[in-house]
């Protein structure tokens, strides 16, 4: 499932870097040429014990200050925006006190190594801005930790190379390291708040079930965005030990979404996930995928554009943008597809079929933020 969803996606996006008549036609070896690493899958030593101690090693934590990328806050069109408060300072001190965990997209291409070095420049200035993008909704938090990590490069879900899943996986203990240490670091009583996009979603689905299930972690979730990723209702879902966000005012819930604009051709994703596995061993075939209403908080919802609080618009090169109001509706199709109305414009990575991927939290960035502070003041007097 991991590596041909992530498939479908880096196809996607070689579709828009050029080359549109070629890659309809050689898409899926071309994309390989493209992406998929042709050295030996080279074993990655676990990081020091302590590792993250070191502050170097994420983007967002107490004490980074001004440069936490996660701090900044987006003004309304035609308003100046506020720059990163120093952390741990929260932007909004009425809310219960809370920690985020937060575990960033693909943004390693590279095909000369399987999994991302840790001073690769590309890769960290994308993820930086990644962060800046998606993390920033939940800026409220006393605590926003975002750790870097060896992530799988996106050729390592290109192919059926057992140095694909060995990469995922390495990707995936840094996450989990980078996890014990967030939750020795805050205080016992702390609420928990997580968030992942794509690969950081894949991971965080990993870290539900084999860290947190089962834990005392689970009663201090406020609530999981796993975003950009199909999770199952029928064969996923049971197997996570949070259910899916069904009110906007429940706590210890899975919010998910994947966004299109119509008309929509989901099509390769939908093929991909059908003939996946879930987590339960069976194909997951044509069961629903979990859909939540970013603009409601409700599963399977639909709401007009006059619900959308500010959609965070990008400048071309993702480095800023402004929220606009009332820009996008949103509707949980039957599929558990999140439609989004007539495309909007916002900047040069939509893919084909109007699949919104890359903006899925940004299309939504004011709504998220408010859904957060709900789903706090329900933990709190739960």
């Amino acid at each position: 499932m991991a590596r041909k969803f992530l498939w479908i996606i880096a196809a996607l996006i070689i579709l828009v870097m050029g080359a549109l008549f070629a890659l309809r036609i050689w898409g899926q070896e071309l994309a390989a040429i493209a992406f998929v690493p042709s050295e030996d899958f080279v074993e990655q030593s676990p990081l020091e014990q302590n590792a993250y101690e070191d502050p170097a090693l994420w983007y967002s934590r107490p004490g980074i200050g001004v440069s936490d990328p996660a701090r900044w806050q987006p003004a309304m069109r035609g308003e100046e925006a506020s720059p990163p408060q120093p952390s741990p300072t929260p932007a909004d001190t009425s809310l219960p006190s809370h920690a985020v965990f937060f575990v960033h997209p693909t943004s390693f291409l590279d095909r000369n190594s399987w999994n991302a070095p840790l001073d690769d420049a590309e890769a960290e200035r994308v993820a930086r801005l990644y962060v800046r993008g998606m993390a920033s909704p939940f800026n409220a938090a006393d605590e926003i930790w975002a750790p870097r990590y060896r992530q799988a490069t996106m050729g390592a879900f290109m192919t059926d190379k057992p140095e694909g899943q060995q990469a995922i996986d390495a990707a995936y203990a840094d996450v989990a390291q980078a996890y014990a240490y967030f939750r020795e670091s805050i205080d016992a009583d702390t609420p928990i708040v997580l968030v992942g996009h794509s690969q950081g979603s894949l991971h965080l689905l990993r870290l539900l079930r084999e860290e947190i299930a089962g834990s005392a972690d689970t009663k201090r979730i406020v609530a999981a965005y796993v975003v950009g990723w199909p999770i199952s209702v029928e064969h996923d879902l049971p197997s996570l030990p949070l259910p899916a966000c069904e009110r906007a005012d429940q706590a210890g819930c899975i919010m998910s979404w994947s966004s299109y604009a119509e008309p929509a051709d989901p099509a390769p994703v939908l093929e991909t996930y059908a003939s996946s596995i879930g987590f339960d061993g069976k194909a997951r075939g044509s069961s629903a995928i979990l859909c939540t209403n970013p603009l409601t908080g409700v599963v399977g919802d639909d709401a007009k554009a006059e619900r959308n609080l500010g959609t965070l618009v990008p400048d071309d090169d993702l480095s800023s943008g402004e929220l606009v109001p009332n820009a996008v509706p949103a509707r949980c199709d039957e599929r558990g597809i999140l439609l989004i109305g007539d495309p909007p414009e916002m900047g040069s990575y939509v893919l084909p079929g109007n699949n919104y991927h890359v903006y899925d939290i940004p299309l939504f960035w004011a709504n998220t933020k408010a859904d957060v502070a709900q789903r706090l003041g329900a933990w709190s007097t739960q």
